[in-house]
C-alpha cells in the first residue's frame, strides 16, 4: 500500500520526477506526459461523477471503477520493464478491457443507432462525460508516442484499455442524454 506522511519532498525540484523503479527523469519526458494524461482523465470523470452519482448509480459506480483503473494504468506506465524488476509490476490486463467492452455493449444496447454526428452537449452529465472522452483520447495519443518512443514499453492491454475508455465515455454520454433522444445533433453546412 502507499503511505505518504509528507506531501512534499523536494525531490522535484530539479525538474525531475520519479519512477516505481526508482529511476529519475525530466519531467518533460514522454512517460510523465502520458501518466498526466491518464491522471487528467481521471480527475474529469471525478467531475463527471457529480452529475451521474444520484441519477445514475449504475453509471456512476462503472465510472467509480474506471478511475481505480486508471491509477492501475499510471502505475502501470510508471513501472517500465527493462527486464531486470525484482517485483511483480502492477499491469492493466485483458480483464479490464473486457469489463469496460461489456459495459460498453449494455450501455449501447438501450441506445438507437447514430444518425450524425453528436456535439458535446445536451446534459450536464453528458458534457462532462464528453469531455472526459477528448482527454482519455489525448492520453491514448499520449501512451502511442510513449510506446513508439521506448518500443515494448507499453503493453497491449494499456492501449486497448485506454481506448476502449473513450469509446465507454461517448456511449455513457448518450446514455445520460435520455438515451441519445437528448443529443444535440450536428448539422452539416448549418451556419453558412
Amino acid at each position: 500500500m502507499v503511505k505518504l506522511n509528507k506531501i512534499y519532498t523536494r525531490t522535484g525540484d530539479k525538474g525531475t520526477s520519479g519512477l516505481v523503479t526508482g529511476e529519475r527523469r525530466p519531467k518533460s519526458d514522454a512517460i510523465f506526459d502520458a501518466i498526466g494524461a491518464v491522471d487528467e482523465t481521471s480527475a474529469v470523470i471525478g467531475m463527471a461523477r457529480l452529475h451521474t452519482a444520484e441519477q445514475f448509480p449504475e453509471l456512476d459506480a462503472m465510472l467509480a471503477r474506471i478511475q481505480n483503473d486508471l491509477f492501475d494504468l499510471g502505475a502501470d506506465l510508471a513501472t517500465p520493464d527493462s527486464g531486470t524488476l525484482s517485483f511483480e509490476a502492477l499491469r492493466i490486463v485483458p480483464a479490464q478491457v473486457e469489463r469496460l467492452e461489456r459495459e460498453i455493449d449494455r450501455l449501447n444496447a438501450e441506445l438507437e443507432p447514430l444518425k450524425s454526428f453528436i456535439l458535446p452537449g445536451g446534459s450536464q452529465a453528458a458534457a462532462a462525460l464528453h469531455l472526459a472522452r477528448t482527454i482519455a483520447r489525448r492520453a491514448e495519443r499520449e501512451m502511442v508516442r510513449l510506446s513508439q518512443q521506448e518500443g515494448s514499453q507499453v503493453g497491449p492491454a494499456a492501449l486497448q484499455y485506454i481506448n476502449r475508455l473513450s469509446d465507454l465515455l461517448f456511449v455513457a454520454a448518450r446514455w445520460v442524454n435520455d438515451k441519445g433522444a437528448g443529443d444535440v445533433l450536428w448539422v452539416p453546412g448549418k451556419n453558412r
